[in-house]
Order: structure tokens, then sequence, then C-alpha cells
């Protein structure tokens, strides 16, 4: 559920006055995870690499309350719940999104993956949760990237990680993510330290 909320009851006081109307109010943080225990793990359950990532993803950012304001419209939001979107190539050569619920059980957090994308694929429509924040995800696994910047004009609000294919080194794989944030919902700090949970939460999968 979702809720507006008075920006004065809340620690996102100042920034909400500060950020609210920029008109580039998205921040972009990139770092390189070591993902090496998720591609084994992606390995030896035949899981995709893409969906344990997604779930660590939701896991990490479910623990900080950051994640549940939302700024939309100019106004402010808290949710009671999270959900992940994924972006899926459908049978029509579109693109087709799908919201898909955290949870702490990950293997019902991939049978949901698993049947929603495949039902999006097949039908192109749209699977979204108006109910929930949302943490959106590209995965872009035709190239090797650095870094990805999305749109900066505020229209979409929600945080946002993005990344291409992994890189082997040695017996490490290495990957680059980009994270957006709207400096409403978070600072600088919060960003930093929800990035350095989740190669924590991937480090003891």
């Amino acid at each position: 559920m979702k809720q507006e909320i008075d920006p004065k009851d809340t620690n996102r006081k100042e920034a909400f006055e500060h950020w609210m109307n920029s008109p580039m109010p998205m921040v972009t943080f990139m770092r390189t995870f070591d993902v090496t225990r998720l591609h084994k793990l992606s390995k030896k359950r035949g899981m995709k690499f893409n969906m344990l990532l997604c779930w660590c993803i939701a896991q990490t950012a479910s623990k900080m309350e950051e994640f549940y304001l939302l700024p939309e419209n100019g106004k402010l939001y808290k949710y009671d719940r999270l959900a992940i979107n994924m972006i899926v190539n459908n049978r029509k050569g579109g693109l087709s999104f799908c919201d898909i619920a955290n949870t702490d059980d990950l293997e019902e957090f991939n049978a949901n993956y698993m049947h929603l994308t495949s039902t999006i694929s097949e039908t192109c429509q749209d699977i979204l949760d108006s109910e929930a924040v949302i943490v959106g995800t590209s995965a872009v696994l035709e190239t090797e990237l650095d870094c990805i910047v999305n749109q900066y004009s505020g229209i979409y609000t929600n945080p946002f990680l993005a990344w291409g294919r992994y890189r082997k080194k040695w017996f490490h794989y290495y990957l680059p993510i980009s994270f957006q944030f709207h400096h409403v919902q978070m600072d600088g700090a919060q960003a930093g330290k929800f990035l350095a949970n989740l190669q924590r939460f991937m480090d003891t999968i």
C-alpha cells in the first residue's frame, strides 16, 4: 500500500525542499562488484544469474527505510512493500515489463521470476504493481558496460540499477553496476551504504 505523507514529518524534509523541483534531481553512482559467488550459485543450482542478482538487490533494498519513500508529482509517498522491475524481450520484438514482489524465500522469488518473465514475454502484456515501491533494473547483456545513465528528467523517480555482461578475471567474475536514485529519496551516504550492503549480501548468499 502507498500513502501520501508530509515531508516535514520525515528526515527527508530538507532534501524535499532542495531537490523536489530540481530540473535534474537524479544522481548516479557506479561500482564494480565481485559476483563470483553469484556465478557459482547460478551454475550449481541451475538458476539464472540475473534472477539471483535481482533477488540480492531486492533483499538489500528492502532493509533500508529510504527505499520505501518515493517522490512523485511534487508529493512524497510512503510504501509498505517493495518489488523489483524486470524488462523482458517479448515475442513481438519489443519490450515488456513486470514487477516481482520481494520475498525472503529465494525459491519463491525464483518461481515468481520464471513465471512472470515467461508470461509477459509470450503475452506482451505488462504486469505491474502500483501499490509497491519499485526498484527498476535493466540488463544489457549484449555487451560489457562500464556505466549506464538513465533519464535525468525526474519523470521516473524510482531507484534504478543497470548492468551489462559480467567479466572474468583469473578465477573471479566482476560486474559494473550503475545505481540511479532521486536526491529526495536519499543522499550519497545512504546510496553508498546500499551498494556496500549489496556486495556483502552477495558475498554471503
